[in-house]
């Protein structure tokens, strides 16, 4: 989970007109306040009203999320792999890992190498990451 580029999409709303008294909080945040990301993001979805109340809307609001974060990908204003792992995160893996965010989870896959962590991201996995993003921002 990337909480840097939440305190991110928090400041994008911000500038926005959104209002909201967590939300200015979970923006000004500093990189070694990243630990108090998820407290302040559940603040934020109560004070907006956009706690989701039954599964169906539980979902919609993870895929209009996921959607939103490909488009940004889309446009170069989230880093590829930065937002497959939130889409994977926080969209995947809560959906029951439906096929059409698979691609991500395929591409992070290969990203991982059990020994050392992790390996170089390549221009290719990159593409595959925005051309999966591409798909899913119009679908």
């Amino acid at each position: 989970m990337d909480r840097a580029a939440i305190v991110q999409a928090a400041l994008d709303a911000l500038l926005a007109g959104v209002e909201s008294p967590s939300l200015a909080l979970l923006a000004g945040l500093g990189r070694n306040e990243l630990g108090e990301v998820d407290e302040l993001f559940d603040a934020v979805s109560a004070e907006l009203g956009l706690l989701p109340s039954t599964p169906e809307i539980v979902a919609a609001a993870r895929w209009a999320m996921a959607r939103w974060w490909a488009a940004r990908m889309v446009g170069g204003d989230l880093d590829a792999v930065d937002g497959a792992r939130l889409i994977w995160e926080r969209a995947a893996c809560e959906l029951g890992h439906p096929e059409e965010l698979a691609s991500f989870g395929s591409v992070l896959g290969e990203l991982w190498d059990e020994e050392d962590g992790s390996v170089p991201v390549r221009r290719e996995h990159r593409d595959r990451l925005v051309a999966a993003a591409r798909r899913l921002a119009v679908s």
